[in-house]
């Protein structure tokens, strides 16, 4: 039987989504025995995929806010123009276990309403 050899190419796609699948991060790395409630202006926002993000301020911290993808907020009526930098919020999500100042946030309240992100 002939043996098949696989293309440069195709090993380049494979290490390409080896690669993407390392950089982004598990939600293994999140604590979710330890749920924050935090409250807190957002002080910077990224309205992109893969995860749309903020930072806040909490313990004298700056803190990374994973949130849903772009599609999801839409989905469920949150536009970009809702999270707008210094809008207070309530997030509600787990922590990094590593101790990095980051947030899964699992759902979002601001203007009086409750999003949930998952």
């Amino acid at each position: 039987m002939p043996r098949k050899i696989a293309s440069p190419l195709s090993g380049f796609a494979l290490a390409l989504v080896a690669t993407a699948a390392l950089a982004h991060h598990g939600w293994s790395s999140y604590e979710a025995s330890q749920t924050l409630v935090i409250e807190a202006p957002l002080k910077q926002v990224q309205y992109r995929n893969p995860h749309a993000e903020a930072r806040i301020d909490y313990q004298g911290r700056e803190w990374n806010v994973v949130l849903a993808p772009v599609s999801r907020l839409e989905a469920r009526g949150l536009s970009e123009d809702d999270l707008s930098e210094g809008k207070v919020v309530k997030l509600v999500g787990y922590p990094r276990k590593d101790g990095t100042p980051e947030i899964r946030a699992e759902r979002i309240t601001l203007d009086g309403r409750t999003v949930e992100l998952r």
